[in-house]
């Protein structure tokens, strides 16, 4: 039986190197000279720093700008409050990776809808969707990619 998984995940290297040419930038910006703003990777999260908070406001438009030209969707980012601490303001930035259960209940809720013949199951942090035509299939991938989900998602381990 033809069979996919739905699965959230971000390419580490290319966030790897993003997150380089991010630092890049800062550091070759005139509106960042002296302030010695940066943006680390973490345990799965962004750790902004700079000055101020208005430079971290300034930072995000960098981050957006070197995550899409890396084909990284911004909708797996999870903005925490920025903080002033001492001279210094911080902010960090989850990348989202997984389909959690409230995710993977709503992409079940979205296939049982269209009322195509598969049946989807949750198998960890990803869905797996089995059909008897590959059609079908194909057409629970039209109906995600045109959803309105919070996460970007991708379809891997097609099979025949």
């Amino acid at each position: 039986m033809p069979s996919f998984d739905i699965v959230s995940e971000v390419d580490q290297h290319e966030l790897t190197n993003a997150i380089d040419q991010m630092n890049r930038e800062i550091s070759n910006r005139f509106d960042f000279k002296g302030s010695d703003a940066k943006v680390e990777l973490k345990d799965g999260a962004m750790n902004l720093e700079a000055t101020n908070d208005f430079q971290i406001r300034q930072m995000h438009e960098i981050v957006y700008k070197k995550l899409v030209s890396r084909n990284i969707d911004s909708a797996c980012l999870d903005k925490s409050k920025i903080e002033e601490r001492g001279m210094r303001a911080y902010q960090t930035i989850k990348v989202r990776e997984g389909v959690d259960k409230e995710l993977a209940k709503k992409i079940i809720k979205l296939i049982k809808d269209s009322k195509i013949k598969v049946q989807a199951a949750i198998q960890g942090e990803q869905v797996r969707v089995t059909g008897k035509k590959r059609d079908d299939l194909q057409q629970v991938m039209a109906i995600l990619k045109a959803s309105d989900i919070e996460m970007p998602l991708q379809f891997n381990n097609f099979r025949d």
